[in-house]
């Protein structure tokens, strides 16, 4: 009753006090900006309505709270140019008089998408206008205010305008991200109970639920915040009309201007489990902060890294640095340069890799973990070095980086070995495996120190073995003897390595086509043959051997330059055996209302671990069967375009990139599924 007569006098404020509130300069100083001032013709570019309060003056959420009033524009745009709605950033907590308010307190930036009509000719000028109108409030006053907003653009090419990167990075980051997954709502009594699937890994901090939905809960009541395994439950004294809902919107806040959006139904809250020690706090030390959650995403990180020896691009490149180790024999100083060396272009990789993925996400991009796998160039540019390498290991051609040659122990050996351990960290992204998904993902919502330092890591771990071999002489003596044996095995693990080079050519042709596939493979012929050369000089005479290296790397370049950058299609959905469709958060919410069990599965092109499980455990004729006779739904998410939804689907799971399994039983929490699965992973959950 309280709230309502607070609200109904903030509006009777807004009635009768609009035009003294003209004659005086706002408290909240907007400012229209667009992230492109020449957009393309048929695209979208974005508007920032940037406000700037005044020293203790605010503004509102889009559900203020218990009193305020969202902001409201009034567009006039140039014909066939549409504003969409506005996106708020996470808002903060301010209690006034015992009310709750929903609020900004400093500067804050609305988001709008502006989308262009096709066929507009370059040099059309677009003049943007509106009227923006706006509650600005201190603690003992309101103020209803309203100013004209106007940004002036012309059509081109679309392109972001680089001055205002940084402040749209910034903006786009306080945006909640979509949850992905459905939460469910129940009364029990007094208490509006709330469950939010959200893995129990994933640290959080200064929880709190700012619901959308009016009527759903007291604003001002405080909430109590726990977890039960995967479910993250809210409880809090309930609104008169919450019993009469049929949905719940809202953003969950896990950490400083970090949050969740999400949408619950009525259904099954399970019991209240671990109390959050943050919650309701206000002052938390922001997500994942805590030095448990660093622990132990840096302890997944490494055992993940060194898991990747195992996997078959990095495996060749270890095992003969380690026989060539072996080969030094009793020069302790050498070897020990050789591992720090080796561990510092590894660390150096992954962290190069890590802190280009936090920029980008900074950015608003829904990438991930071997994000740039996404783009055909890099994956020529892999496929041009993983043909070379096993070109080497065959034998056409001497690197003392990969092979070491002969001067392991000469000056230049930490030089070689630092740079194939950059090698190995770099065409091991394809590849993940158990611990790193968590611990990845984990990474991406700690501050960046202790996130780069989970990446740095990932590479640590990578080295671990060669540390050790370079570190400890008695494993290193354990290792066969040298002798003529080394060649053999050299040109057997060429294998792997061109299996490798032929993956990623699949992969180019997946991501560029049918051209784009052969382009690379013209770019492969013309290198192999330049190295045939080179080998065949470097058997003659060790001066001058690869100069035919420079014509066909100048030929390579200019190929990379044309490789389509673009999909050629979209990717069409899977079709096998599981009867499985394309992912999407609408159809697996279908699914799920149908009452239907949904397999969900996440995989890219690019991901070897993906294709190993689907070849040997989802594409199986037993899991077919079983999942036929138990009705279970099959969702596929393609993730080797990037797509967008994907990618902040998983980011709501806490995970960076793929492959992650989901299993969602009807009306309980989705289940997390292992990395690796077997076939009796995937029928026990039909059983």
């Amino acid at each position: 009753m309280i709230a309502f007569g607070y609200r109904l006098m903030t509006w009777l404020a807004v009635l009768f006090s609009v035009t003294p509130a003209l004659a005086q300069a706002p408290h909240i100083q907007p400012r229209l900006v667009a992230e492109s001032t020449a957009p393309a013709g048929g695209g979208t570019t974005t508007l920032a309505l940037v406000m700037q309060p005044a020293p203790t003056w605010h503004g509102y959420w889009k559900n203020p709270g218990d009193s305020g009033i969202e902001t409201s524009i009034e567009w006039r745009l140039p014909a066939g140019v549409e504003a969409g709605e506005l996106t708020y950033p996470v808002p903060h907590t301010l209690i006034i008089a015992g009310l709750m308010n929903y609020v900004y307190e400093g500067e804050y930036a609305q988001l709008i998408p502006l989308q262009l009509p096709q066929g507009l000719a370059p040099g059309t000028k677009l003049p943007i206008r509106g009227t923006a109108k706006w509650l600005a409030c201190t603690k003992e006053i309101c103020v209803p205010e309203k100013a004209e907003i106007a940004v002036d653009l012309v059509v081109g090419d679309g392109r972001a305008d680089a001055a205002l990167a940084d402040d749209f990075s910034r903006w786009r980051a306080a945006m909640p991200k979509p949850l992905g997954s459905s939460g469910r709502f129940a009364l029990n009594g007094e208490t509006f109970r709330l469950a939010v699937p959200l893995p129990a890994k994933l640290d959080v901090a200064d929880v709190y639920f700012f619901p959308l939905t009016d009527g759903a809960i007291d604003y001002a009541a405080p909430q109590s915040i726990s977890r039960n395994g995967d479910t993250l439950i809210v409880e809090v004294k309930a609104a008169g009309a919450a019993g009469g809902l049929g949905q719940v919107d809202g953003v969950l806040r896990i950490g400083k201007d970090n949050g969740l959006s999400l949408s619950a139904t009525p259904g099954e809250v399970p019991a209240a489990g671990a109390p959050v020690l943050a919650s309701n706090a206000g002052n938390g030390e922001g997500a994942g902060g805590s030095f448990k959650s660093v622990a132990l995403a840096l302890g997944g990180a490494i055992l993940g890294g060194l898991l990747l020896n195992i996997m078959p691009c990095v495996f060749p490149i270890l095992s003969l640095k380690a026989l060539k180790l072996a080969r030094a024999g009793g020069d302790e100083r050498a070897a020990r340069g050789e591992a720090l060396a080796y561990t510092a272009g590894a660390v150096l990789v992954c962290a190069a890799l890590g802190g280009a993925l936090l920029m980008l996400r900074a950015g608003g991009e829904a990438v991930g973990w071997a994000f740039q796998l996404q783009d055909p160039r890099v994956i020529l540019a892999l496929l041009l070095l993983t043909a070379a390498i096993a070109l080497n290991l065959a034998g056409l051609f001497e690197l003392p980086a990969i092979t070491g040659g002969d001067t392991l122990a000469g000056k230049n050996g930490a030089h070689g070995a630092f740079w194939t351990g950059a090698l190995a960290a770099f065409v091991a992204t394809p590849c993940t495996g158990p611990f790193m998904g968590a611990a990845l993902g984990a990474a991406l919502i700690l501050p960046a120190p202790a996130a780069m330092a989970v990446f740095a890591g990932l590479g640590f771990g990578l080295a671990i073995p060669f540390l050790a071999l370079g570190f400890i002489p008695a494993l290193r003596r354990r290792l066969p003897k040298p002798g003529p044996w080394m060649d053999q095995l050299r040109r057997i693990l060429s294998i792997p390595m061109f299996l490798t080079a032929l993956g990623l050519a699949w992969i180019l042709g997946r991501l560029a086509g049918v051209d784009g596939m052969t382009i690379g493979l013209g770019a492969a012929l013309i290198s192999g043959f330049a190295l045939w050369w080179v080998g065949r000089r470097q058997a003659v005479s060790r001066t001058a051997a690869w100069w035919p290296l420079a014509p066909a790397a100048a030929a390579a370049i200019a190929l990379l330059m044309t490789i389509p950058r673009a999909p050629v299609s979209a990717a069409a959905p899977v079709e096998n055996a599981l009867g499985a469709q394309a992912f999407s958060e609408t159809r697996l919410a279908a699914l799920q209302a149908e009452g239907r069990p949904v397999f969900v599965y996440f995989t890219a092109d690019w991901c070897l671990t993906c294709k190993v499980n689907e070849k040997a455990a989802i594409e199986r004729t037993e899991v077919a069967e079983a999942f036929a006779a138990a009705n279970v739904a099959v969702l596929v998410g393609d993730w080797t375009n990037g797509d967008a939804a994907i990618g902040r689907f998983l980011a709501a799971q806490g995970r960076s990139g793929v492959p992650l399994y989901m299993y969602y039983r009807p009306g309980q929490p989705p289940e997390i599924l292992p990395q690796v699965l077997t076939p009796g992973t995937l029928t026990a959950l039909s059983a």
